[in-house]
C-alpha cells in the first residue's frame, strides 16, 4: 500500500503543476501515460491510426479539463476512462452492432459450456490475432471485460446498453473467439 502511495505522489504533484499551467508537467504526464493509453485504445479499436487519434484527443480533453480533476481516483484511472469512452465512441460512429437481448430468443443465446476451453492451448500471439479479427462489437466487449477489468454492469453503462445485452455480447464474443481458435487458429472459420 505504501509503495502504491509513493508511486502516485509524483503523479499527483505533476497534476497540480499542470493545474498551474506548467507545460513541462503536461509533457511528463503524457510521457508517463501515453503508451498504456494507446494500448488500451488499440485493444478496443484494433486500428493504429484510430488509436493514435483517440490518444491525442483524450490527452487534449484531459488537459483541457485538468482543473476539474479532484484526485478522487488516480490520474491514470481518470485518463483511462476518457480513453475507453472515446474509443467506444469511435466504434459507435461505425454503427456498432450490439444485439439487444429483448430481440433475441433464448435459443439464439449460445451456452458458455458448449466448447471445452481446456482443449484450447495456444500461444498469446495467436490469441491476440484472433481477437483482432473479431467484429468491433465483440472485440470491444471482450477487451473491456478481459483486459480492462470492467464488469458487465460497467460495460453496459459505457456502451449505453442493457446489462443483459453486454453479457450476451460477451458470451457470443467468447464463443466466436474459442471457435476461431479451435478451428485452426486466428484465420480459421470466420
Amino acid at each position: 500500500m505504501l509503495v502504491e502511495l509513493a508511486a502516485t505522489l509524483p503523479h499527483m504533484d505533476l497534476v497540480e503543476k499542470c493545474k498551474q499551467g506548467d507545460s513541462g508537467s503536461f509533457r511528463k504526464l503524457y510521457e508517463l501515460y501515453s503508451k498504456a493509453m494507446f494500448n488500451t485504445s488499440f485493444r478496443i479499436l484494433n486500428n493504429v491510426a484510430e488509436a493514435e487519434d483517440v490518444l491525442q484527443e483524450s490527452f487534449i480533453d484531459a488537459f483541457k479539463h485538468i482543473q476539474g480533476f479532484e484526485n478522487r481516483s488516480s490520474f491514470g484511472s481518470w485518463l483511462k476512462q476518457i480513453v475507453v469512452n472515446k474509443s467506444i465512441n469511435v466504434i459507435r460512429k461505425k454503427k456498432l452492432d450490439l444485439v439487444d437481448i429483448e430481440k433475441t430468443s433464448v435459443h439464439d443465446i449460445p451456452q458458455e459450456d458448449t466448447i471445452d476451453e481446456k482443449e484450447i492451448q495456444l500461444k498469446v500471439a495467436e490469441v491476440r490475432k484472433a481477437i483482432a479479427e473479431l467484429p468491433d462489437g465483440y472485440r470491444s466487449v471482450l477487451t473491456l471485460y478481459l483486459f480492462e477489468g470492467y464488469d458487465h454492469e460497467e460495460i453496459a453503462q459505457i456502451l449505453h446498453v442493457k446489462e443483459s445485452t453486454a453479457r450476451t455480447q460477451y458470451i457470443r464474443a467468447k464463443q466466436k473467439l474459442l471457435m476461431k481458435l479451435k478451428n485452426g487458429g486466428a484465420h480459421g472459420n470466420q
